[in-house]
């Protein structure tokens, strides 16, 4: 009874992180496409690209440790 309740609390954690994985990885190509096509760099854009790194790298970190494999 109480081990059903784990594993399936497990499953949608292990979901919603799959799924921010993705979307994390999504907002760093649109960032890296933007630095990629405007000439002049603002230091905004540098920042927001290297926020939107450290949170793929730790979320990707975090399910290499859950050992969640990506679909």
């Amino acid at each position: 009874m109480f081990f059903k309740n784990k594993q399936r609390l497990r499953k949608e954690h292990d979901e919603k992180l799959v799924y921010l994985i993705k979307q994390s990885k999504q907002e760093l190509d649109n960032l890296q496409q933007i630095e990629d096509l405007v000439d002049g760099f603002s230091l905004d854009t540098i920042a927001q690209k290297k926020i939107a790194e450290s949170k793929y790298f730790y979320l990707f970190k975090e399910a290499r440790i859950r050992k969640v494999q990506l679909k």
